[in-house]
């Protein structure tokens, strides 16, 4: 059973053109699969927001794909800004060039959530994957004015109890938007010795916290280096993190 954040990702990939066998070998997915998801089932193409928004469904407990809830908010919080000001708010991740598989994945998590349309707006040295949508507000109650270190940004109850299920996609978001896996060189006794370490840097205390906790609840050693960067070193913290977040591409 492929999980819905893959099956997303198999449609936006049609809905941008690609054709289904080229969509199945970059996913390395099955011919047929993608077929009967593209052609023989094919998801409607409109849905209204109000319908896919748990937050104003009571019958609903929570997202129909959790996981990609939690990357979504990690991303967010990192290079996200959702502008309220518009007659319909935006929601817009601000992914570098650099990283296209980000790009996608990025892409997918927001059609995943609630996005029936998204708009891909190329600015200088990235990409600013965007939807409109009247529901984001409810979704993503950190919004506000102004810049995210210099407002709180604490969690609603059911944004901890979704986080502290899907931990791993979380700390995913997080480091793809404000974090990076580099290998640190160390000399010792006149001998190199190079090691990978991750690195996150933010200056919202309060999102840095959140990090913390996110990391605490998977059980990875972390330690601040800075104010404003978190630093996991340890080797067995890093293959952990690895499992989790894995190298941007």
């Amino acid at each position: 059973m492929h999980p819905p954040e893959i099956r997303a990702r198999v449609r936006a990939l049609r809905a941008r053109g690609h054709n289904i066998r080229s969509v199945a070998r970059s996913l390395d997915l099955p011919y047929t699969t993608v077929w009967h998801w593209c052609v023989d089932r094919p998801e409607p193409t409109q849905v209204n927001s109000a319908v896919r928004c748990f937050r104003c469904r009571p019958e609903l407990t929570g997202p129909t794909d959790p996981t990609a809830y939690a990357y979504l908010l990690g991303l967010y919080l990192g290079d996200g800004h959702l502008v309220t000001s518009d007659r319909v708010p935006v929601l817009r991740i601000y992914c570098t060039d650099t990283w296209p598989n980000l790009i996608e994945a990025c892409d997918a998590a927001m059609r995943a959530v609630l996005a029936n349309r998204i708009q891909r707006i190329q600015k200088q040295g990235c990409v600013a994957v965007q939807s409109t949508g009247k529901h984001w507000p409810c979704l993503i109650p950190q919004h506000g004015p102004g810049k995210k270190h210099q407002r709180p940004i604490v969690l609603a109850a059911w944004q901890r109890d979704i986080l502290t299920s899907h931990a791993g996609h979380f700390v995913r978001g997080l480091f793809h938007s404000d974090g990076c896996r580099v290998s640190n060189r160390v000399t010792v006794r006149g001998r190199e010795y190079a090691y990978p370490r991750y690195m996150f840097v933010n200056e919202s205390s309060d999102i840095m916290g959140l990090c913390q906790w996110a990391l605490d609840l998977l059980g990875i050693a972390w330690a601040m280096n800075r104010r404003n960067s978190l630093s996991v070193a340890r080797r067995e913290a890093v293959a952990a993190l690895d499992r989790h977040v894995g190298p941007k591409s």
